[in-house]
């Protein structure tokens, strides 16, 4: 595991994006309020793919729900739990940075809010629109870019945030996209939405 202890990362990684979802004045749109979605969803690559170099990831994309975004470094945040990216106008998600990079082995990890106060909507927004085979594209700060596929979407509550399925040691290169979701409470959300992917093409 990456500078980090598994014991260290594994405890910071339990309250991962349990807070920090969006602002009080940011109500959440009814499901029947959404828009449709607009993508086809394919079939998760099964063929194994060579991990990547190590490389930090600096941009990305997700075409099937709109995203293309700068990603931000995150660390841990004073209480020793993984950082947030800020409440901003021009909303990122961001990288945590002790994961893997995207495209080594094991879990990368990058967190993005659903919304964002008086700015409205975030830019993980739409998570929990992504399918089955839908196309990640992270590109990474030496100019190659790793090329991910969803195998699954997650719904669940934050009082039971599955850490070590989410943070465990896998051994392939796969990603983790995290943000809010579900019912609206008076500070945020009740649940975490949690997309899972492996890397089926490095370049």
């Amino acid at each position: 595991m990456n500078r980090l202890s598994r014991r260290a990362f594994a405890g910071a990684a339990a309250a991962a994006l349990l807070t920090g979802c969006g602002g009080p004045h940011s109500p959440a749109r009814p499901e029947a309020d959404r828009p449709a979605g607009t993508h086809t969803p394919g079939r998760p690559s099964t063929r194994p793919v060579r991990a990547a170099a190590r490389s930090v990831p600096v941009r990305l994309r997700i075409p099937a729900i709109g995203v293309d975004t700068p990603l931000l470094r995150l660390g841990l945040a004073p209480d020793g739990t993984v950082q947030v990216p800020p409440v901003t106008a021009h909303d990122r998600a961001g990288w945590y940075r002790h994961s893997p990079t995207p495209g080594q082995t094991g879990p990368s990890v990058i967190l993005g809010h659903v919304t964002v106060g008086a700015y409205g909507d975030g830019v993980f927004r739409h998570l929990d629109r992504l399918r089955p085979g839908d196309r990640i594209v992270t590109r990474l700060e030496n100019g190659t870019s790793a090329r991910f596929d969803v195998t699954r979407v997650r719904t669940v509550a934050k009082a039971d945030f599955p850490t070590k399925e989410v943070y465990g040691d896998v051994d392939r290169p796969e990603l983790r996209l995290i943000t809010c979701g579900g019912p609206r409470t008076g500070d945020g959300y009740l649940d975490n939405v949690i997309v899972f992917a492996a890397l089926s093409a490095s370049r």
